[in-house]
């Protein structure tokens, strides 16, 4: 879903635009208002923009400059400048900017929504030649990408070792002409594909190859990157900050590739109807420490509510505090993995993990001690699902997960974890769409009980800690309809309620729904019950 942002400081002007573009496009467009630049670039630094129509001339930052300062955000944003002054010079300075269109407000809505539709098209068309253009390129580097992504698989194991010695890794980097600077700190990209029931390993591979080159499209305009493809079939990413990169950029890099990873989804769903699911590293880590940022994320992509909806993950915690000590034990790293694989119920994984745990410690030559420690390590993650999720009840004989002593054998322990995980992951799947629907119930309860506040797009996949489009796709599939259209059947559900009591104003009710305009509110109400709100609260009958 692509977003406009409408900034103008003429409040009329805003809201109404606002009011035509917020039912222009709802499957494709995600629209926003500002009043200043200033609440401008606060919506800049919290998401990706695509489009912005603004003002060219407004108190304290012109649109010009407010410009200039978008596309150090957002590169590929549209730029549609809306004025009253038919001026020369800003009429020259707008048309020399790159992405950029100039528009006189007395043209009226006809003229904006056509200027709106056509830079929607463009943006599309964009993003199918970018990737055309890519292919041409793909021959070319196939040797050199796959000595580079041997190497940075080898990385991926060993990291801490590695990586010790900064002069090694970068002749190691000048010799495999890998683009990134192994003396800063790198950010980690991991997407997941879930291909289509019955694709070949052909097929697969040349979707994961042109996936590849949309990556590299959107991601090649700020940052240094490489891409390869790890053990798992998933695709890992490792960028920095371009050389040409503004140094505010990387403070918003983060930001920055959360919009833009958005893209990179849309556009694999489009051109290549591949689903995906992307963790991101949520701050750089030390080279030294790669291993344990991917299997960070590794575990964090587990996390995800189903697989069938593309989703963004971000690893909030700092890396840089606490990666080494994942490192100090294999077991316990198994442990965790394997803890991520329940919660996400990845039962085949989880099995995969649980019978490599089993084959390496029941090995005859096997460390006794490191036997017993990944036992209670795989059984704790069982008891602490089952104490967390109250299944005490539902699950047989799991009053023995600790005490491996009343297993008569080893193998026995084994083979109990084995059964008890089972019946963990039969009763997950009764209870996985249950899960779901409370997302969505806590999403709807919280709307209804603040209509007169901010409950855009963003803000609501914020305080739940949804991806804005992934909240979008996710709760139209589970309510059959969109969010936008939800919100406006509560607010007017809620003003009927409040238009029934003779004592409130019109512009009370107005705002208690979210509408700081009466007038806007008027048009709104017309428009869903064809009445105005006096002509409904006169049709009321008095009792």
């Amino acid at each position: 879903m692509l977003r406009l942002l409408i900034v103008d400081d003429e409040d009329i002007i805003t809201n109404s635009l606002y009011e035509v573009f917020s039912r222009f496009m709802p499957d494709q467009l995600d629209v926003y208002k500002a009043y200043s630049a200033t609440e401008a670039m606060t919506w800049m630094s919290r998401t990706r923009i695509d489009i912005v129509l603004t003002d060219i001339r407004m108190p304290g930052m012109s649109g010009l400059e407010l410009s200039e300062e978008i596309h150090a955000y957002w590169p590929r944003c549209k730029i549609i400048f809306l004025t009253g002054y038919n001026e020369f010079d800003y009429v020259y300075q707008a048309i020399q900017m790159p992405n950029a269109r100039y528009l006189l407000k007395t043209e009226g809505y006809d003229k904006v929504t056509e200027t709106i539709r056509e830079v929607l098209q463009e943006i599309y068309e964009d993003n199918r030649m970018n990737e055309l253009a890519q292919k041409s390129h793909e021959h070319k580097y196939a040797l050199e990408l796959m000595a580079q992504g041997d190497y940075i698989r080898h990385l991926l194991q060993e990291s801490p070792i590695l990586c010790s010695d900064p002069n090694v890794l970068v002749e190691e980097f000048r010799a495999l002409n890998i683009a990134l600077d192994p003396t800063s700190p790198v950010v980690l990209v991991l997407g997941h594909f879930t291909y289509p029931e019955g694709v070949t390993y052909s097929r697969r591979s040349e979707l994961m190859n042109y996936s590849r080159l949309i990556w590299n499209c959107y991601l090649t305009e700020r940052t240094r990157n490489i891409g390869i493809v790890d053990k798992h079939g998933d695709l890992l990413w490792l960028l920095q900050p371009s050389e040409e990169a503004e140094e505010t950029f990387y403070d918003h890099m983060i930001r920055y590739l959360e919009g833009t990873l958005e893209l990179i989804q849309d556009s694999c769903l489009d051109s290549l109807g591949l689903i995906m699911s992307i963790t991101v590293s949520g701050a750089p880590c030390r080279w030294e420490s790669i291993t344990a940022q991917y299997e960070r994320l590794r575990n964090l992509q587990q996390m995800r509510i189903g697989d069938e909806l593309s989703v963004i993950l971000t690893d909030r915690s700092d890396p840089r505090d606490d990666l080494e000590a994942n490192e100090d034990s294999r077991i316990a790293q198994k442990a965790e993995i394997m803890a991520a694989h329940l919660e996400a119920d990845r039962k085949e994984r989880f099995f995969e993990c649980l019978q490599d745990m089993t084959s390496r410690m029941l090995l005859p030559d096997a460390n006794v001690q490191e036997t017993i420690e990944a036992y209670y390590a795989i059984a704790l993650v069982l008891f602490s699902y089952i104490n967390r999720w109250g299944l005490h009840g539902q699950i047989g004989d799991y009053g023995k997960l600790m005490r491996l002593d009343e297993q008569s054998s080893m193998r026995e322990g084994y083979q109990y974890l084995a059964r008890i995980a089972e019946c963990i992951f039969s009763i997950k799947r009764l209870d996985e769409r249950e899960r779901a629907t409370r997302a969505i119930d806590r999403i709807c309860l919280y709307i209804n009980e603040h209509l007169e506040e901010d409950l855009s797009l963003v803000r609501l996949a914020e305080i739940n800690h949804f991806n804005p489009t992934y909240l979008s796709r996710f709760f139209k599939q589970e309510r059959g309809i969109n969010l936008s259209d939800y919100i406006d059947q509560c607010r007017i559900r809620k003003a009927m309620e409040l238009l029934k009591d003779g004592e409130l104003k019109i512009r009370e009710v107005s705002e208690a729904v979210g509408y700081e305009s009466a007038h806007s509110f008027t048009r709104f109400f017309k428009k869903a019950t064809g009445m105005t709100p006096q002509e409904y609260r006169d049709s009321i009958p008095i009792h």
